[in-house]
């Protein structure tokens, strides 16, 4: 039991750094592989390495880790592709969508309480995008106790539900 939930912690880390992870998928596959492990002991391992992965992300909100050269966006550019009309609809819709995340992150800084809730919601239900919120707390530099209170409390929920779903829908089948 205690080789697979160190490997459930290694696969919820990693799938809080890179999300092409289905941790949903190994949870769901490990309740009903091994039943024997208690739900409840699964969710919160499951909650502490997605919130330890989610971390890095916070901080990379936050400003205090920086990313490599290659994943920042080159301002000044050789010359400038022409302007095709599909260009400039791409060009007009990521302007909209980035005075958007602007407009919703100067209203997170304005009522903190919003941003802790929505954040809370998100990393229970996943909508918002958990990952999203998680950046967006880093940019508004929500206070890392409550990030990590209500990370884990929301996770812990979310995995724990997760974990105990395969037997409920065994004993309603069999």
């Amino acid at each position: 039991m205690l080789t697979w939930l160190c490997l459930t912690l290694g696969v919820a880390f990693s799938s809080a750094v890179v999300p092409f992870v289905s941790i949903e998928l190994f949870v769901l596959g490990l309740a009903a592989k091994e039943p024997g492990i208690p739900f409840l002991l699964l969710g919160l391992v499951v909650a502490v390495g997605q919130v330890a992965g989610k971390l890095v992300h916070y901080y990379v909100g936050r400003g205090s880790i920086r990313l490599p050269e290659f994943l920042h966006r080159r301002l000044h550019a050789r010359e400038p592709k022409p302007l095709t009309p599909r260009r400039a609809a791409w060009q007009l819709r990521t302007k909209r969508v980035r005075a958007w995340v602007e407009s919703v992150r100067a209203r997170c800084q304005e009522h903190p309480r919003w941003m802790v809730g929505t954040y809370t919601v998100s990393s229970v239900v996943g909508l918002p995008p958990y990952m999203a919120t998680v950046v967006l707390a880093g940019l508004v530099r929500m206070r890392l106790s409550t990030f990590i209170g209500a990370g884990l409390v929301g996770r812990f929920i979310r995995f724990s539900l997760l974990a105990a779903s395969p037997a409920l829908c065994a004993g309603w089948l069999f």
